[in-house]
């Protein structure tokens, strides 16, 4: 079992994603937004999203197909800056992240792409090419996040399980490329790494 955190900006289509991929029905924390909270929380480019995630979404996808079996355990983050201490607890235990980004709102996503770089957990950054947005190539994406060459960039349909589970083999494959090759750290099951 490997724990993934899929994170990024509010609106994304964290939860969608998670419930695209996840073989079990996924846990959803999703309450619905509150005139309060339209203080904190910009639906700006989003004035039709009407629920958020308050905790996490939780799914699970097994890989059968992988030279051993692969299951991921998918912990979608909630995307406001004011719940990012709980990413922390999230990306415990983490062999990585993918970071979903909306290109029609791309300063909502340095949040996520910070924060993985700070902690120094492996990530990917998905492209969710929302109906209507403006498609971008990855490497301009790649030059106005300032991401280093070696973090992929891929684009997806966050509703398209195949998408999806294509962005997680991605991330394991990264996160694999980037585990220490101590024996000391015995991170990803030996078959995997020659995978």
């Amino acid at each position: 079992m490997l724990k993934i955190v899929i994170a990024g900006g509010f609106g994304v289509g964290k939860t969608t994603a998670v419930g695209a991929v996840s073989e079990i029905p996924p846990l959803s924390t999703e309450e619905y937004l509150t005139e309060p909270s339209s203080t904190v929380d910009s639906l700006e480019g989003v004035e039709a999203k009407q629920t958020t995630t308050v905790a996490f979404d939780f799914g699970r996808i097994t890989f059968h197909d992988a030279p051993v079996p692969v299951e991921l355990l998918l912990f979608g983050a909630p995307g406001q800056d004011r719940f990012v201490n709980l990413w922390y607890d999230l990306a415990r235990g983490a062999v990585g992240a993918a970071v979903l980004v909306d290109t029609r709102r791309l300063e909502n996503s340095f949040t996520a792409v910070d924060f993985f770089e700070d902690i120094g957990l492996p990530f990917v950054v998905a492209l969710n090419q929302f109906d209507g947005a403006r498609r971008y190539h990855p490497q301009e994406v790649r030059t106005a996040l300032e991401l280093p060459d070696d973090v992929p960039v891929v684009t997806c349909d966050a509703r398209a399980r195949d998408h999806i589970a294509g962005v997680l083999l991605t991330l394991v494959g990264h996160a694999v490329k980037s585990a220490p090759t101590s024996p000391d750290h015995p991170t990803f099951p030996t078959a995997l790494q020659d995978a």
